[in-house]
Order: structure tokens, then sequence, then C-alpha cells
């Protein structure tokens, strides 16, 4: 009886009170929309977190040495880095790679000095695949590959030390044997608009740090994709090209602070939409709870004539089903059509963080902008078919409970 005739009788049965089955439709289709909403703002700004992570150095994907994540040591240098680079070389989806090698280090211009983490870069690489330089406001010019004692740094660090272009600086580092010190002459001034990034900024050539401390090779080597959702699949094929003494690395392991904030906004938009899965079938219960004991006579009815037990409960089922669809169909016109503006004219953040937008050495974007795509169809059917169906169970059971000559004697 579950087909055509059960569907005619379910929208029959939801017709009879039409007002009370639109606002039950109304109720579903608000709620999901929230949640469409929610999940769109929060898959958002996960997205522009690991993009803004990843294109500040960490990359996707870094190639470190073994031990490198339990030490974190700036002496640490590649075991066969040339084999890691044909590693990273034969995969796919590659946007970009960097080969960087750090060292500890104290700057000086007369009496003036600061400490910093002096770090040699590809410049050419650096520059297309690292946002601190490229989304910058550039004074000057960035390094070349044939610089020779040339320095870049950000233009807090350059006030704090009263320097401009042209300047010498006198840079102190650890080296592999005792400290080492070098004339820097300052060629260029990137300016984030973040005091803390700015202060920290302190880029040479790979070549030059490799005179300076004595240590061959890069240190680590951060690698770009496509997408972010490639970095499971992609890490899984790079560790197995990249020889012994190296290890890989996803950029959850090098800004864990980062990570774990995306982790609990994840979180966050999960419980938010249990709340509202839970909230709404409270109310789509409540509605058919109020139906089912206004139709006690008709079930009872049925039931005589020979409906079994099974056969009742579907029908219980299909109505919420509707009312469900009908929500799903509201949610993507609300929800959806917020989603849609959210990821096409985005939010600016100026007003919750003002002009600094990072987060520790992490240069965000100015504006966040929403995830929007087909996974809200299957997001507000599957929140607005999870919240009815779970509405319809108490009062399916409760019409098992029926006697059908005590309904029809009090009919």
């Amino acid at each position: 009886m579950i087909g055509t005739v059960s569907s005619k009788y379910a929208l029959r049965s939801l017709f009879r009170s039409p007002v009370r089955s639109l606002l039950s439709i109304i109720g579903v289709g608000v709620s999901c929309a929230m949640a469409l909403f929610a999940a769109s703002w929060i898959r958002g700004g996960a997205e522009m977190q690991i993009r803004a992570a990843s294109e500040c150095g960490s990359g996707h994907l870094r190639i470190v040495p073994d031990e490198w994540t339990e030490k974190r040591l700036n002496s640490m240098r590649l075991a066969d880095w040339g084999q890691a680079i044909e590693g990273v070389n034969s995969i796919q989806n590659v946007r970009s790679v960097s080969m960087r090698a750090r060292a500890n280090g104290l700057v000086a211009f007369g009496i003036r000095t600061s400490a910093v983490e002096v770090v040699g870069v590809n410049p050419e690489e650096e520059f297309k695949s690292n946002r601190v330089v490229y989304k910058s406001e550039l004074h000057g010019r960035y390094l070349r590959e044939d610089d020779i004692n040339k320095v870049v740094i950000g233009h807090a660090l350059a006030k704090r030390l009263d320097v401009d272009i042209d300047d010498d600086l006198y840079v102190t580092v650890s080296g592999r044997d005792e400290i080492q010190s070098v004339m820097l002459t300052i060629v260029g001034i990137v300016k984030t608009g973040s005091r803390d990034i700015d202060a920290s900024i302190c880029h040479t050539t790979l070549t030059e740090i490799e005179r300076m401390t004595g240590y061959e090779g890069p240190g680590e080597i951060s690698v770009l994709l496509d997408s972010h959702k490639l970095i499971d699949s992609r890490q899984k094929e790079l560790a197995q090209k990249i020889g012994n003494g190296n290890t890989v690395i996803t950029w959850k392991e090098v800004n864990p602070a980062l990570a774990a904030n995306v982790e609990g906004d994840t979180a966050f938009t999960k419980g938010l939409v249990a709340i509202i899965v839970i909230v709404a079938s409270l109310g789509i219960a409540s509605a058919q709870l109020t139906a089912v004991l206004e139709r006690k006579h008709e079930f009872a009815i049925l039931s005589a004539l020979g409906m079994k037990v099974r056969q009742v409960i579907g029908l219980i089922v299909l109505e919420a089903l509707i009312v469900g669809i009908g929500g799903t169909v509201v949610a993507l016109m609300v929800g959806g059509s917020l989603a849609y503006y959210l990821a096409t004219h985005g939010v600016s953040l100026a007003a919750v963080m003002g002009d600094n937008f990072s987060i520790g050495d992490v240069l965000l974007d100015p504006y966040m902008y929403g995830d929007f795509g087909i996974w809200l169809v299957w997001y507000a059917v599957g929140i607005s078919v999870m919240s009815t169906v779970v509405a319809s169970l108490y009062p399916a059971w409760l019409t098992t409970r029926i006697n059908p000559a005590d309904a029809l004697r009090t009919a």
C-alpha cells in the first residue's frame, strides 16, 4: 500500500491542515537555512585560514628532516634534498615549490639591535609563492638569485633599527662551528600591515645563509598544491619518494595553533547543526503528535480495514518526508541565497580585526568568503530528512498503541 495510493493519502492528510503543514515546512526550512549559512561561513573561514597558512611559508606539505617536529631546530638540514626535489616533481597538482634554510640571528645598526630568524630563500620561487612577499607593499626590490651580501627586511624591523634602503646591517648568526657575522646591504623593505610579521621578516638568499652558517643545503621544502583537499593523498604519495632521513608533514604540524582553531570551528559547526536538527525535530514531532491524536478514529478505521502496523508507520514517515522535502526547498531558497551572497561578496575582517589581518605569522586575506557548491543541496536534504524522520518516529510508534475498538467506541 505504500506507493501511489499512500502518497495521495499522505498529501491529503497534510492539506487537511494547510496552515500547520506550512508552518512545519517553514520551521524545517528556516532551521536548515541557518545550518547552511553557518556551514558556508565556517567552511569558507577554514579554507581561508588553510590557504593563508600554506601561502605564508608553511606550504600545504613540507619536507623536513626526521625529528624536526620534535626538535624544531633551525640548524637541521635535509638529507639528500636533491632526491626530495625529484620526488616533488614526480607528483601531480603541485603549484609551486620553495626551498628555505633558517638561522637564529641578531641584526644591528649602530647601537640598535634586534633578534630575528634569518631565512635563506630561493628568490624567484619565494616571490611567487609567499604572500608575505607578493601581497605586501615593497619599498625597493626583492632578492635576486645572484645577490651577494643582500637582505630584505620588514617595515617594523626597519623602524626599530632606524634603517632604510642601501643601509648596511651587521648580522650575526649561529654557525656550524662558531658564531659568524657579516655585513648585508638592505635592498628591500616589506610592509604587510601586520606589525608582528613586519618585525620578523629578514630574508637573504640560500647561498648567502649557507656561507654564513656553514650548513649546506635547505632545511625545508614547502610544497603548494592546487587545492588543500589533495593534502592527504599527496602526502602519502610524496612520503614514498623523498628518501631516508626526511619526512613529509602538513601545514597542521607547522602551525598547530591555527590547525586547532580550524578544527574547533569545524566542531562548532557540527554541534550547531546537531542543535538545529534537535530543535527542528522537536517542532515537527509536536505538530505530528497533535495530528496523530486528532486522527485516532481514522487510524482505527484503517486498522479495522486490514492495514498493517508497518503500513501505518510508513504513512506517518511519508508525511514527514514530504514536509522534509518542502523544508529542503525553503532552506535552499533562503540559506542557499545567503551562502551565495557570502561566497561572492564576502565579509570584511576590518570590523573584527582592524587593520591587522594576521594570526601569529600568518597573513590573512582582508575579506572572508563563504563556501558555495553542490554540497549545499546534499547538506539541506540530509538535515531536513534527518530532522523530519527522527521527528516522525515517536508519533509513528504511538499509532501502533491505538486500540481500534477503543478508538471507534470513543469517536
